[in-house]
């Protein structure tokens, strides 16, 4: 089976290509091979790898920049998946899209499920869940949307290893504690998105995280506490909790995005592993990279 992958240099587009099933014949692409914000670089990607499936997990991703770039962020997350969606569906291909717990704006109080109305916060958010509409509106694809959250990778910018840099800079670093979530290995998410692939069901919008939920302050404690355990914080470091409005940012974040993925561990058959585990096989990955 031939599948292409799109956002072939980020952390996730990695973990697909190093998780590809056997028996998949995998395309990994960049921008440089195919342009969502070009109908003739899409066409020419897609005619080229000839793919039976497609995994998108290509993205304006800058959430802050977004807010002053809003039409850049829409040209990729909201009209280019809309592109490649129509491209998609003319071909026969199916389409697997990788979209983010930002859809909704964290009021809720429980997990959210994938029914639940979406209410983005911000520019990011909005054109996120602009991209999911696009999906859905082209008749006859065979779609799959799932949504995750607070993804990390042993290489490439993420926030494990932006508090890893900041131990190693700071004697005392400050997190949010009141944004709650579940923090996602890219490799677990990889897997759920090989299984969306394969899988023979019907067009879904789906969610995904690893188990466990945690603050941003949780999340770094455990980096912190993991790293000096792994040698990879050298120097004792004091994480500090405080509130979203002690740390300003351009665009507003949902204070709860906890994400139900009970239909997508029933309906592919995942066992999620807890956020904590998870994280130490990533510390171990990037001690043994030396990075």
């Amino acid at each position: 089976m031939k599948a292409l992958g799109r956002g072939a240099a980020g952390r996730l587009g990695r973990a697909l290509g190093r998780q590809a099933p056997a028996g998949i014949e995998l395309t990994a692409l960049d921008r440089t091979g195919l342009d969502l914000t070009d109908d003739a670089s899409i066409a020419q990607g897609l005619d080229a790898a000839a793919p039976t499936v497609v995994i998108n997990a290509a993205a304006y991703t800058a959430v802050d920049r977004a807010e002053s770039e809003p039409d850049h962020a829409h040209a990729v997350n909201a009209a280019g998946v809309g592109a490649l969606a129509r491209a998609c569906g003319a071909r026969g291909i199916r389409l697997i899209h990788v979209s983010t717990d930002f859809v909704f704006d964290g009021s809720l109080g429980r997990p959210y499920r994938p029914d639940d109305p979406p209410h983005p916060l911000s520019v990011y958010g909005a054109s996120k869940l602009e991209g999911e509409r696009q999906v859905q509106a082209q008749a006859g694809l065979d779609w799959r949307i799932v949504r995750t959250a607070w993804v990390y990778a042993p290489e490439g910018h993420n926030f494990v290893r932006t508090m890893l840099r900041l131990f190693a800079e700071r004697p005392t670093v400050r997190v949010v504690a009141d944004q709650v979530g579940s923090p996602t290995s890219a490799a677990s998410l990889a897997d759920c998105l090989w299984r969306a692939a394969l899988e023979g069901g019907t067009p879904a919008i789906l969610h995904f995280t690893d188990a466990g939920v945690a603050s941003w302050y949780d999340f770094a404690q455990a980096i912190y506490e993991e790293g000096r355990a792994l040698g990879l914080v050298r120097d004792p470091v004091e994480v500090v909790p405080i509130a979203t409005e002690d740390y300003p940012t351009p665009a507003r974040r949902p204070s709860y995005s906890v994400l139900d993925k009970r239909p997508a561990v029933d309906r592919l058959g995942l066992r999620p592993v807890h956020w904590r585990e998870n994280l130490r096989t990533v510390l171990r990955s990037i001690r043994e990279l030396g990075a």
